[in-house]
């Protein structure tokens, strides 16, 4: 990897999202973990996309949770770009950014979950076609939050003086979080579009790096500096107070999956998991490599006890 792709450690401050799968989640729940979070200095917190599933929906739930918070920022991961027109996702995302004064992250995606669109009534076409889809989808997003009206003909989409008020109040706009690890379509789309990008679940430091290389190939290619781009991961978090709580946790998680203590353990391996010390020497090796963003995925239902934690004894390390 060029020496264009890797930025250098704590050059941007390094930033922690809580990720919450919601399912299973009452409304009272999400409160109680976001305003915790937002309580606790966390970044953001996330909810995901999907319908066809026994959850409250995100871009709802989320719209909720800006009156229930005051500096969290708030992080659909992701949207899937079929479910709302742009237009509509325009006037949505602005009137949430106005409504949390400016704390939106849109993100947003292709959409990889082929049966959620169809059960929904969705069309579901290939992925090259999906990521030409996001990719206009994203351009008429972008001028919408900045324009005063809009006209657009495009193979997707038609938009004729379009209105879009009042504005985001960020300036320029929101940032745009592009989710995806598709190599050839979408990882071009991160390329033209993306302030933030996240391509994949627990991945290691050298896959990291092998897409980052094919990203800045496409930022190249479009004229796009890739420091630019600022890298998240996506991870699960374990962390305990000392090295007996963490194998209690450990065993507590491997009763509940049904799976062997082995096994359980192994499954691990790629997430951030052990003592705060052990879990800051993890994430340390990440920020060398130029990830500022993590989105954690705590042990479910998420314990206050485990925010708070991971909030004194290991953010001070990376955000002081």
């Amino acid at each position: 990897m060029s020496d264009r792709v890797k930025i250098e450690p704590h050059a941007r401050r390094v930033k922690f999202g809580v990720r919450i799968h919601q399912r299973g989640y009452s409304y009272e729940e999400l409160r109680r973990v976001s305003t915790a979070a937002d309580m606790l200095g966390y970044h953001s917190v996330t909810l995901y996309d999907l319908l066809n599933a026994p959850a409250l929906e995100c871009w709802t739930t989320l719209a909720a949770l800006a009156a229930e918070t005051q500096h969290i920022r708030l992080t659909p991961l992701v949207l899937a770009n079929l479910y709302r027109s742009p237009g509509l996702l325009a006037k949505m995302s602005s009137t949430l950014d106005v409504i949390s004064k400016g704390r939106l992250e849109l993100g947003i995606g292709a959409g990889g979950d082929g049966a959620d669109h169809l059960a929904s009534g969705i069309e579901f076409p290939s992925m090259p076609v999906r990521v030409r889809m996001l990719e206009e989808a994203i351009h008429i997003i972008k001028a919408l939050w900045t324009a005063a009206d809009v006209s657009y003909e495009g193979r997707f989409y038609t938009l004729t003086r379009a209105l879009n008020q009042p504005k985001p109040v960020q300036a320029p706009h929101p940032p745009i979080l592009v989710g995806g690890h598709g190599e050839r379509h979408v990882l071009r789309a991160v390329a033209r579009y993306a302030d933030i990008c996240n391509v994949g679940f627990e991945m290691g430091l050298e896959e990291h790096r092998a897409k980052l290389k094919v990203l800045e190939e496409h930022c190249k290619n479009l004229g796009r500096v890739p420091s630019d781009i600022e890298v998240s991961h996506n991870t699960r978090i374990f962390i305990a107070e000392d090295g007996a709580q963490y194998h209690q946790m450990v065993g507590r998680g491997a009763s509940n999956s049904g799976t062997s203590l082995r096994e359980y353990e192994a499954s691990l391996k790629r997430a951030i998991a052990g003592t705060p010390e052990q879990c800051v020497e993890q994430i340390e090796g990440y920020v060398r490599a130029g990830i500022t963003y993590f989105f954690l995925l705590f042990p479910e239902p998420i314990s206050e006890d485990s925010l708070r934690l991971f909030a004194k004894q290991v953010m001070p390390h990376f955000t002081a």
